[in-house]
């Protein structure tokens, strides 16, 4: 199934949410449009089965729903690369075992929706996605109580980065030039920390608040913020 990059003959307006689907199975895809299309924020640019067709046809979109398990296998690694480059990724599937979701979110999806939770979850968690706040759907919930593990958030070593300049009094556009990267996605980096702490309980609304959050994690050190 190749990549369709005007979804439903749809021509998304400047101010709408633009979704891009990826999924190897037609009626899932055709299912979640349809759910998406009962929103008039939303406006899905693309779908298909392969990541990088689907990314390719169309303008940037700014939330990707992604299927885990692709032709046979599980796509962490493409969650990890979609991040890692600052998109904002969801991801849904049938696999919704509290290990897999814990494991979707540190490789820095902003949200895990299970296949099973419906249009109403499927709308706010892509909504929410797009203006980088935290929607927690029941899966994501009962991962997120059940995590015994500790409550520092884990970040990629982009998201340190971003946040370690941006703390030694960097702007975030001059952060984007030091990392060759855009200004949105500094930004994007800056405010995944941000939910990951929320997620973890210990949420970090202010710069300030975020630094001293790092700074106890052992994210980055103090000596570090001189330089």
């Amino acid at each position: 199934m190749g990549a369709d990059p005007v979804a439903g003959g749809m021509t998304p307006e400047r101010s709408r949410i633009t979704v891009a689907i990826v999924d190897d199975h037609p009626v899932v895809i055709e299912g979640i449009r349809s759910w998406l299309a009962t929103e008039p924020r939303l406006a899905v640019v693309a779908t298909g089965e392969d990541p990088d067709t689907v990314l390719a046809a169309s303008q940037p979109a700014d939330v990707i729903l992604l299927d885990l398990r692709l032709r046979g296998r599980m796509a962490i690694d493409k969650v990890t690369e979609l991040s890692g480059a600052g998109r904002r990724v969801v991801v849904y599937s049938e696999h919704s075992d509290p290990d897999t979701i814990l494991a979707v979110l540190d490789a820095g999806a902003v949200a895990f929706l299970a296949k099973q939770e419906g249009r109403e979850h499927c709308v706010d968690t892509v909504l929410a996605a797009a203006s980088d706040r935290p929607y927690v759907p029941p899966a994501l919930a009962g991962a997120i109580v059940g995590d015994r593990r500790t409550d520092r958030p884990v970040l990629s070593e982009k998201e340190r980065e971003a946040l370690l300049l941006w703390f030694q009094s960097m702007s975030k556009a001059s952060v984007a030039r030091r990392m060759n990267i855009s200004e949105h996605t500094v930004k994007q980096y800056v405010d995944r920390a941000r939910i990951k702490y929320a997620r973890a309980g210990r949420p970090a609304p202010t710069k300030a608040a975020l630094l001293a959050r790092a700074i106890e994690d052992g994210l980055v050190r103090a000596d570090e913020i001189g330089n």
